[in-house]
């Protein structure tokens, strides 16, 4: 499915690509704050190791104590996460906080400078891994000049805590960006697809004969596509253009020799030889047929935007003439259709469709010849009745085929064919139905049109 579709490729390439994009950020911003609380919380030490150190004195017998401790609740509390201590260099522990109970920090085994900060990660009591800041410290001559070393420390699990309280509260933030940008994306496919979306449309159009060209009016990406599709439309005219020339070279060529022959066959009657007349009258005729089928073909897919043509005036042109022959003479004729219905399609096509439908029903009706028309779901609908026979429902499919012929009176079978390839050209159809004995049917479908200013 996502091979098959541009759009959703993008798309869930595009919401891929913004999970990844988020899950980085929100990666990235987790360990920004713990850098920033961690320093934050060693800045907070350091500010309690200051105190400490201001908080050292002599009590009454004069021994070194922390006299003053910093009076942050949390240090007499027992095994309450933050802590500190004061050994003395040499002579051991000198005082600590009532929150480590019995438990003795030991920071590393180096030689901080005095007054400098070091900052530690270490053990802590109950198995705990604190951050501390240690300094060595001189105390002055008051107070014996002695050297102490200050730690101070606080449970590393606070930072942790920290840092999953940030990351809860980031992900619902991180998550709804994720759905406005996910809908942001889909717009953007959505717009950044329009222009095929056009092309398709004007494709459509192309093959419908509303237009002819794909034209420039697009985006710069997508004009390159437009005019070598342009350009392909324009061969395939100049190609079209030759075939039908080389038809009508065809059907002009075999003019003359259908001309002699028509004049041998009438001298073969004259002389009596109507049998051999007869035959080479059948095979003049098929050869005008076969004329007349190529080109019907040539005319195909050769549709313009604009062709319309009236459908009332030119069915009773085409049943002025039809009338004028023996066998229509004989026929009651009815055309009825409205002055205003067009359908999409050239004159002369629809003369040489409803030609062949008007002569088949005058040659086979008893006493009477409908052309109505109507229009049906955006179509024109003409429909020829004859009063005839009919065809056989079985026989149908054989009437339309190519040199299909279901009697053996004159013609050569290609009369239906031909209309129905030229109703196809212009993206029409022919059907026959119903076609039982009293109203046989043919109908030819074809899109509806405006109605020609000309009235042509």
């Amino acid at each position: 499915m996502i091979a098959g579709s541009l759009r959703l490729r993008l798309l869930v390439a595009g919401a891929v690509s913004v999970l990844v994009a988020l899950g980085v950020a929100a990666f990235g911003l987790s360990v920004l704050f713990e850098r920033h609380a961690e320093r934050g919380m060693t800045d907070e030490l350091v500010v309690l190791l200051d105190r400490l150190a201001a908080g050292i004195d002599r009590d009454a017998d004069g021994k070194l104590v922390v006299a003053d401790p910093p009076d942050d609740p949390r240090f007499e509390k027992p095994l309450s996460g933050l802590y500190w201590q004061v050994t003395q260099e040499p002579g051991g522990l000198l005082d600590r906080s009532r929150s480590l109970w019995d438990f003795e920090l030991t920071p590393p085994a180096d030689e901080p400078g005095e007054g400098t900060v070091h900052r530690h990660r270490i053990a802590g009591p109950g198995g705990t891994q604190l951050m501390a800041v240690e300094r060595r410290v001189v105390l002055p001559a008051r107070l014996g000049g002695a050297t102490v070393r200050l730690v101070v420390g606080r449970d590393a699990a606070d930072l942790a805590a920290a840092r999953a309280e940030f990351t809860s509260e980031l992900l619902p933030f991180l998550a709804l960006v994720a759905l406005l940008l996910v809908i942001a994306s889909a717009v953007q496919v959505r717009v950044g697809l329009a222009p095929l979306a056009a092309v398709q449309a004007r494709l459509a159009a192309i093959r419908s004969g509303r237009t002819e060209r794909l034209g420039i009016a697009f985006p710069d990406e997508v004009r390159p596509l437009a005019a070598e599709v342009d350009g392909l439309l324009d061969q395939r005219d100049r190609q079209l253009e030759t075939a039908r020339a080389r038809a009508a070279d065809l059907a002009h060529g075999l003019k003359t020799p259908l001309q002699v022959l028509a004049g041998d066959i009438d001298r073969l009657k004259q002389k009596g030889e109507t049998a051999i007349a007869a035959d080479l009258d059948l095979i003049g005729e098929t050869m005008r047929r076969h004329v007349e089928r190529e080109l019907a073909r040539a005319r195909r897919t050769a549709v313009a935007a604009d062709a319309a043509a009236p459908v009332g005036a030119v069915a009773q042109r085409v049943v002025d003439v039809v009338r004028r022959t023996p066998t229509g003479d004989a026929l009651d004729w009815e055309v009825a259709i409205d002055p205003q219905l067009a359908a999409r399609i050239a004159p002369d096509d629809l003369a040489e469709i409803l030609g062949n439908l008007v002569d088949n029903a005058a040659r086979h009706a008893r006493e009477r010849v409908a052309v109505t028309a109507a229009a049906e779901d955006g179509d024109v609908v003409v429909r020829v009745v004859d009063d005839g026979p009919g065809i056989p429902a079985a026989l149908v499919p054989q009437a339309l085929t190519r040199g299909g012929r279901i009697d053996t009176g004159p013609g050569t079978g290609l009369g239906l064919a031909i209309a129905a390839d030229i109703a196809d050209a212009w993206n029409g159809a022919l059907r026959l139905g119903p076609t039982e004995p009293g109203r046989m049917t043919a109908a030819v479908h074809l899109p509806r049109a405006a109605i020609p200013q000309d009235g042509r």
